[in-house]
């Protein structure tokens, strides 16, 4: 397994070398690091939404987890994300907000609502909270990648974790978006090809997929008492979480400002529905397939007699699945995780580069300084969740629990009204700013990280009644505003 899985590593890092390479040389203007120039097409449009959807966390510990306690029910999570989390969010958003973010020249989302609602001040608030709070989510990424290696190839952790950094850096330092964007194209392919084949060979003996669908619901009740199985709210908390709660992360709607033209959103629509379909299926479904291979004895524990979550699907692989296909999937891991990382710190370095940063042209020379300072500002972060994942610093690492809430729960309401209403107000923005990161913090604390799926939702709801009733009594933006934002939409 090592060698094979040396090989395909090796080839598979110096093709992103060599990309990153390829994408300097394209890469000239600040627009063409963080947007490509806005000159992406469907097809790569639609893999780099559907790989920065899906991370290591998904194939490792989510899909463990929730597989062997939701039961079947764990594939309303891949039904969810296929169709509202990535084809609904095409569909409900990237024409006008490819059309709006081009009218009012913005690049980044904090960007976007200072210029949508008239508010200087919304954006550094608006920055600073993608900052601080993807920071320890792409800390946790890089964290999960180092133990991966460490599992699989024996390498110790420090030197496992320098490697990822150096090699992620490498490409997204020197390419920026275009680098990004062909590399997450090449790792679809990868994943949806790990996908299918992990399915079909780990049915094939058992009688097909069909099968043991079948079996799963004989095993569940035995396995989990009903005690221990999650209600329905449970459930639909966290498929409106990883679905709905997508359309507020600014990591994913920058794919929208991308776009090489409004003609390209159909077809990147019905890709990214397929590939998420597909990815999310494949890990749930595996995830509950447990109940198949795994009895209450066999599937693994720890000293204390607990179920280890993340070890279920990793037990699962290497004991059913050949090497050349393990070596396949540990490239599948590592692309999603790959693809979800380049993009949190693309997004997070800008939040300080272009949305922080005072001037991007020197006074002197009159040269543009901002893709040195956004090349300069990714390597600081990676640098920075390289400390925190090498040292664990606890109190950052136990927020990442806390990021998909805050983030989405802060931006979904003032960017997804925005985009369709005048009438919402400069007041109204900043209201449902604060509400959903607010509500999400307390809800987190007092709910415990047990119940952080139905804290995010409540999160994520709550700003659009607040937002919606400040602006009932609050001015809308000047018509000036208005009829730039809104022109040609």
């Amino acid at each position: 397994m090592n060698i094979i899985g040396i090989v395909f590593l090796s080839v598979f890092l110096a093709l992103m070398v060599g990309i990153g390479i390829w994408g300097m040389r394209k890469t000239k203007t600040l627009g063409d690091f963080f947007l490509g120039g806005r000159t992406v097409g469907p097809w790569i449009s639609a893999a780099a939404y559907g790989t920065t959807y899906f991370s290591a966390v998904i194939f490792i510990g989510f899909a463990g987890t929730q597989g062997w306690l939701f039961g079947l029910n764990a594939l309303w999570i891949a039904i969810g994300n296929g169709l509202v989390g990535a084809g609904a969010a095409w569909l409900v958003l990237a024409r006008r907000t490819r059309r709006m973010t081009q009218n009012l020249d913005t690049m980044t989302m904090p960007e976007f609502l200072q210029e949508r609602y008239g508010a200087k001040h919304l954006k550094p608030v608006a920055a600073s909270i993608i900052f601080f709070f993807l920071l320890p989510y792409s800390a946790s990424v890089f964290k999960g990648l180092g133990h991966l290696f460490e599992k699989v190839f024996g390498i110790p952790y420090d030197i496992a974790l320098l490697i990822m950094i150096a090699f992620t850096g490498i490409y997204l330092i020197l390419g920026g978006y275009f680098a990004i964007a062909l590399t997450d194209f090449i790792q679809a392919i990868i994943m949806f090809a790990g996908a299918a084949l992990m399915v079909f060979i780990l049915s094939a003996p058992e009688g097909g997929v069909l099968a043991i669908l079948g079996k799963i619901g004989q095993n569940y009740a035995a396995h989990v008492p009903p005690e221990r199985q999650p209600s329905a709210l449970t459930i639909m908390s966290l498929v409106f979480m990883t679905s709905f709660g997508t359309w507020g992360l600014p990591q994913m709607t920058q794919k929208f400002y991308a776009i090489k033209n409004e003609q390209v959103i159909p077809k990147a629509a019905i890709v990214t529905t397929i590939f998420a379909l597909m990815i999310g299926f494949s890990a749930y479904y595996t995830g509950v397939a447990a109940h198949v291979f795994f009895d209450s004895a066999s599937v693994p524990r720890n000293v204390a007699g607990g179920i280890q979550y993340d070890l279920i699907i990793p037990t699962l692989l290497t004991t059913h699945l050949p090497q050349l296909l393990m070596a396949l999937i540990l490239l599948l891991v590592l692309s999603a995780s790959m693809s979800t990382l380049s993009s949190l710190v693309l997004v997070s370095s800008s939040a300080v580069a272009i949305d922080l940063y005072p001037s991007r042209v020197d006074a002197k020379t009159g040269k543009d300084r901002s893709v040195a300072m956004m090349r300069f500002l990714s390597a600081i972060f990676i640098v920075i969740s390289y400390f925190i994942s090498r040292f664990q610093i606890s109190i950052i690492v136990y927020l990442m629990s806390l990021s998909w809430g805050v983030v989405s729960g802060a931006f979904a309401a003032p960017y997804i009204l925005g985009l369709y209403s005048k009438r919402v107000s400069k007041a109204g923005a900043y209201s449902g700013l604060f509400s959903g990161a607010a509500t999400m913090i307390i809800l987190f604390f007092i709910m415990g990280a047990g119940n952080s799926p139905l804290a995010a939702s409540i999160a994520i709801i709550v700003p659009f009644v607040v937002v919606t009733a400040v602006s009932l009594f609050t001015s809308p933006p000047r018509k000036e505003i208005l009829e730039k934002a809104f022109a040609g939409v």
